[in-house]
């Protein structure tokens, strides 16, 4: 085994490479600790492998034992380590289960806050659209497709992001079962493409909802027709009634605090012989807590729920239809917005810098790597108040 530093740092990369005279015994340990973690993941410590790390700060090992991903995100904005195939590095780590083994006393108070506090309240709900949905929408019209989705896609026939981005909508459509005519509400409308797509394509009238001001303002400029209803609104003050709900890439945002809640909200919109389509991330285990630097630089107060969350959320209020599973489809959209960002990324780096580059990056291709491995899933459930006679047919 070797613990020696890399002396070959990335070309595009600004690390502080440690030259000092030796490594202590702690951080010898660390290394010694870590180098052992990884071999189990068929991972390599300064190897050759697109997929093996290389280490430019001796601290690295420390603050990864001390912090979980916290530690080892944030020690990658840094600098201090890198990696050529940063999906798969977190592909190979995920599958192992290793990342079981590591649990830092230090993130004690962010798993009681998470079980015990409510962080998604109605003052709490809005952080997420400030901090990463108002981030600009010149900066997501570069990453995303031309109708501005950002949810998983569905690649069952698509060769590119535009054309899963359409198939997922049109999918959400037929399951929707929509007629010409029916109102339908979006819960976190987004910049309002699935509202745009349904109103052209199946003649129905739409009310969307969301909490950030960018997506609500630019949705009004782009789609300004009089089937479309967008506002700034949390959902809990949703008392009207319509035909059909769905919601896409939003429940992650509820928290297991509100999932009766909202769930409660949802059937008192729903008419009796209404559709209620829910797409959502979910997570493997119901007691898992959210990822604790993806709630410091991410999504604030994100939550992903288990399928027994759910469960208990629906209980008594919906029967459940269709529940279909397509999370391996999120690994190929987050390639995709990936690229997009790399390419655009000229177009930002005066503005946004290199920090956010990197922080950028881990975001979308360790999220890529956790959907290749399995470590999470996409969800789409159809729920009905009263249930379907004679049963609910998916569509191809």
């Amino acid at each position: 085994m070797s613990f020696a530093l890399s002396k070959t740092p990335m070309p595009d990369q600004e690390a502080r490479v440690n030259q000092g005279p030796g490594l202590s015994p702690a951080s010898i340990r660390g290394f010694r600790l870590a180098e052992n973690m990884l071999n189990e993941a068929g991972l390599r410590l300064n190897g050759n492998d697109p997929w093996d790390i290389r280490i430019y700060d001796s601290n690295v090992p420390g603050r990864v034992l001390a912090q979980g991903n916290l530690g080892l995100g944030e020690t990658y904005m840094a600098g201090h380590w890198d990696c050529p195939a940063l999906d798969e590095f977190f592909s190979r780590l995920l599958r192992s289960g290793i990342t079981d083994m590591v649990n830092p006393a230090s993130l004690l108070l962010h798993a009681l806050r998470t079980r015990l506090t409510n962080r998604q309240n109605r003052k709490q709900a809005w952080k997420v659209g400030e901090r990463h949905y108002d981030l600009g929408n010149a900066f997501y019209e570069r990453m995303l497709d031309p109708l501005m989705t950002y949810t998983c896609g569905y690649w069952k026939e698509a060769t590119s992001l535009a054309e899963a981005q359409i198939a997922k909508l049109d999918l959400i459509c037929r399951k929707l079962q929509l007629e010409p005519g029916m109102r339908v509400l979006d819960i976190g409308c987004g910049w309002g493409s699935f509202m745009a797509y349904a109103a052209e394509n199946y003649g129905v009238q739409c009310v969307g909802v969301t909490i950030s001001r960018e997506q609500c303002d630019w949705a009004k400029r782009h789609h300004s027709s009089p089937h479309l209803d967008f506002r700034l609104q949390d959902y809990r003050d949703m008392r009207e009634t319509f035909d059909r709900i769905v919601s896409i890439g939003m429940f992650e945002h509820v928290g297991r605090k509100n999932h009766r809640t909202y769930m409660e909200v949802a059937a008192r919109c729903l008419e009796d012989d209404g559709l209620f389509l829910l797409h959502t991330i979910g997570k493997n285990r119901r007691r898992n807590i959210p990822d604790p630097w993806i709630d410091r630089y991410i999504f604030p107060n994100g939550d992903l729920p288990s399928i027994g969350q759910i469960g208990d959320a629906v209980d008594g209020l919906f029967i459940v239809e269709d529940m279909h599973n397509f999370g391996a489809d999120y690994d190929k959209t987050l390639m995709a917005w990936h690229r997009n960002f790399e390419n655009a990324w000229p177009e930002f780096e005066e503005q946004l810098g290199e920090r956010f580059r990197r922080m950028w990056r881990y975001y979308l291709l360790s999220c890529a790597g956790a959907f290749r491995s399995r470590d999470v899933q996409l969800w789409q459930w159809v729920l009905a108040k009263k249930g379907i006679p004679g049963g609910y047919q998916r569509p191809n």
